[in-house]
């Protein structure tokens, strides 16, 4: 009818023209623009379509203004090759960081043990790089290195000796964790943890204030480093992520295109989250394929591609500084020369259910901890916490050769094959060139005593690092759980290596082992357990499957290896999964209360829009603002009792048709503008959100236009769409707020619903959408407001939240 039809057209309230642009010239305020407008508070979500519909409207501008003259054309240009500059500037200083971090680490880790005379800034293995004087056996041993109680006392051996070096150890230790703390805690709050789930929340649109500021970006990279070289359980990849995504942050400043749009800003984001993954691990596909898999929430085709240039140009830079003195990109190069043999595949999936079992462990047990911290005594005494930590671990890591050295070294030497140049413990092997039974059927490789006894090394550093790992990840310095994840799936990957590897020796006529053993070769090679035990590990952690096995070929080499790396990430997915679909970013997000639409959670209520609906029939009304007739003083009492982020605009009290939606933050700018700005606007000025406001007596106040900054074209839904569609289009528009309209006969109704649980204690922040609600025998609409949590809901009481 034509009632209907009149009212929809109001609902719209736009020219088709208007509809296009979104929310009209968005930028065009009272005539002239003023500061911040269009932007958004601390602690608050953004709104993905209004940020697109901007950068559409500044885009259509520039390439009409091109065809003007060639300094416009030049312009155009220069605005195009901003994104690729970014990248090429974020690749560069995220390089040469991880390159500097990594020589660092190097040097400071070894210093808790000993110096290098002929040049102190060398670390060990530098240091006797140099020397002429080191043996085959001892590659590791030159005069020019020695350690602390050797240069003190000039003996290196006895009681004496070993009781200064470990008092020494623990003291190095100690003082880089407290110096971390103590400049995290000082200077950049926000420098602690891993960063990924703050990461993976501002990139879904949240906004945190100086999360990736250029205080966090040098305070993170110094405490990294004193993090790392002090010995804890951490790794230096995760906060990699956070240090690359501040570069990005960092040059995103320097162009108008990103600084001024947080949509365009997120794609750079999520581009410079590769590049960190690209420089940690020197996996440039890799990195592109996590940015894509665990980090970003909206990854357009384009930003696919300057993902993979920023990727590129950080590893090239890298490459450059060489940090590993390889000249590889990465730590954990193998060079394995056996095939694995399809039986294999057995204990390789167990090592994927012993990494999805460790995972869900891993997880519970950190949150659990994690939750204590907030909620007791201990919280308050960070510094401490991380003193004591630092003191356990270090006593109890100094006696075992495999937890004192760095994760990294460690991780290193589980990987590798024993070759004829290998002084490990682990190749320990008896070769016994007159064995009586015949070559051509057996590895002839029985373990020597030196790999039982790393065997029970290795179980007890298995059983620190799982414990020790829980309680570090979360403190309040940079921590990665990369590392440790990979070093627990190693550790217990070559322990079943060796096993598998014994067995097939001691029992080399079973019937599995001799269709498996080519004559005269080994049939088993321990290192590669190790390496899908550690894919397996950190796949149960982080829930990764694609990018993970990708990382794990780049970060080794093991191309050949694909298939027993994909089949341990998806048995330890699907375990972990079994006891609990969330990661342990989503469950640090979900524990520090950020709204976090995960595209992962299924929606199972069977409601509509109009049944989530509050506050209820004696409750007040949603506030709104008419189009002609509210006053300044108003909509400053409106704004001062009530914490919504934006408000409908409608034709009138009376008849509820809606106009358009304006926010909180530029409609307070503008009246402060205004007021400041225009003469003659008092408290008792009307407001006009129409296109002309009437001719009004000389005697009444000047009117405040603000047609400007009115959105007139929200988003909307009828009431009778189904929740399940609604967070549907919220996670995948990335909206803020949406508009659900009922037409009632003539009338058109509102109602707001929010889609977005508080940041935390004291932000409130109530975006969401406007949804309608009116019982069928009241002549009149009803407006309501309810509030949604982002978390899936549980149960039917859960609905009224």
């Amino acid at each position: 009818s034509s009632s209907m039809r009149s009212s929809l057209a109001g609902v719209s309230g736009a020219t088709p023209t208007e509809e296009m642009n979104g929310a009209g010239n968005l930028m065009d305020f009272l005539d002239e623009p003023f500061p911040d407008v269009g932007t958004y508070e601390d602690f608050h979500t953004i709104d993905w379509l209004r940020e697109k519909s901007r950068d559409t409207d500044r885009h259509r501008k520039i390439t009409s203004k091109s065809k003007e003259s060639i300094w416009e054309l030049i312009k155009s240009l220069l605005d195009a090759w901003s994104g690729w500059v970014v990248m090429l500037l974020i690749g560069l200083l995220s390089g040469t960081l991880a390159g500097v971090i990594d020589l660092a680490v190097d040097w400071m880790t070894d210093l808790k043990e000993g110096v290098c005379l002929s040049a102190f800034w060398y670390s060990h293995e530098q240091c006797c790089w140099t020397s002429n004087e080191t043996t085959f056996d001892d590659r590791d041993k030159c005069p020019q290195w020695q350690k602390w109680a050797e240069l003190m006392t000039g003996h290196a051996e006895g009681a004496g000796a070993y009781v200064l070096n470990y008092f020494l150890y623990i003291l190095w230790a100690l003082l880089f964790s407290f110096l971390a703390v103590s400049l995290v805690r000082v200077f950049a709050p926000y420098a602690c943890g891993s960063g990924i789930p703050e990461i993976k929340t501002i990139l879904s649109g949240f906004i945190i204030r100086g999360y990736l500021g250029k205080w966090t970006l040098l305070i993170k990279t110094v405490t990294l480093v004193l993090a790392v070289s002090s010995g804890l359980s951490l790794g230096k990849e995760g906060p990699l992520v956070h240090v690359a995504c501040c570069c990005g942050n960092l040059f995103c400043s320097l162009f108008s295109k990103y600084s001024k749009n947080e949509g365009k800003r997120r794609e750079v984001l999520s581009a410079a989250a590769a590049a960190g993954v690209s420089v940690a691990f020197g996996a440039p596909i890799g990195g592109v394929l996590f940015s894509l898999e665990e980090v970003s929430y909206y990854f357009p085709l384009k930003t696919l591609w300057r993902s993979f240039f920023a990727a590129l140009v950080a590893a090239f830079t890298l490459r450059s500084i060489n940090p590993f003195g390889n000249s590889r990109l990465v730590l954990f190069y193998v060079e394995y020369h056996t095939p694995w043999y399809m039986a294999e595949l057995v204990p390789f999936i167990l090592l994927g259910v012993f990494g999805g079992l460790w995972g869900t462990l891993f997880i519970r047990a950190n949150i659990a901890w994690c939750r204590r911290r907030k909620t007791t005594q201990l919280g308050k005494y960070p510094v401490l916490e991380v003193i004591a930590v630092t003191g356990i671990t270090a006593v109890l890591a100094y006696p075992n050769p495999y937890t004192r050295r760095s994760t990294s070294e460690l991780i290193s030497e589980l990987f590798n094959d024993c070759g004829a140049l290998e002084s490990s413990q682990l190749c320990d092997y008896i070769n016994n060139p007159n064995m009586s039974r015949p070559v051509d059927d057996i590895p002839d490789r029985p373990a020597g005593p030196g790999v039982y006894t790393a065997l029970w090394q290795l179980a007890l550093a298995l059983i620190f690092k799982i414990v020790i790992t829980i309680f570090t990840f979360g403190m309040k310095i940079p921590s990665g759980l990369f590392i440790p994840s990979m070093a627990v799936g190693a550790i217990a990957g070559r322990i079943v290596g060796i096993a598998v590897e014994q067995m097939a020796y001691h029992h080399h006529d079973w019937i599995i082992f001799k269709n498996w053993c080519r004559p005269g070769a080994d049939c088993v090679t321990p290192g590669l357990y190790a390496m899908v035990g550690a894919a397996a590990c950190l796949g149960g952690v982080t829930r990764m499957t694609v990018s993970l096995v990708v990382i794990m070929f780049e970060l080794t080499g093991g191309l050949e290896y694909i298939v027993p790396l994909m089949a341990a990430a998806v048995t330890s997915k699907w375990v972990a999964d079994a006891f609990g679909k969330e990661g342990i970013y989503e469950s640090h997000i979900q524990l520090n209360g950020y709204p976090y639409l995960d595209v992962r959670d299924e929606f199972t209520h069977r409601t509509l829009a109009t049944d989530v609906m509050r506050p209820r029939r004696n409750d007040p009304p949603l506030a709104v603002l008419t189009q002609d007739s509210t006053t300044v003083e108003d909509v400053e009492t409106l704004i001062k009792d009530t914490d919504y982020n934006g408000f409908p605009v409608v034709v009138s009290r009376e008849s509820e048709r809606l106009i358009g939606f304006v926010q909180r933050r530029d409609l307070t700018l503008a009246i402060k503008n205004a007021r400041q700005k225009q003469d003659g606007v008092v408290s008792s000025s009307v407001v006009y959100f129409t296109e002309d406001a009437p001719q009004l007596p000389a005697s009444n106040p000047q009117p405040l236009k603000l047609r400007r900054i009115l959105n007139l074209s929200p988003f909307t839904v009828t009431d009778h769409t189904p929740m399940e569609t609604v967070v549907d289009i919220f996670r995948k528009l990335g909206l803020r707020q949406c508009l659900v309209t009922r037409t009632v006969s003539w009338k058109q109704t509102l109602s707001r619903l929010s889609l977005s649980p508080q940041a935390s204690p004291g932000h409130h922040h109530q975006e969401g959408c406007l949804a309608p609600h009116g019982s069928d025998d009241e002549p009149g609409p009803r407006i309501h407001h309810v509030q949604l949590a982002a978390e899936p809901l549980h149960s039917s009481d859960d609905v009224n939240r």
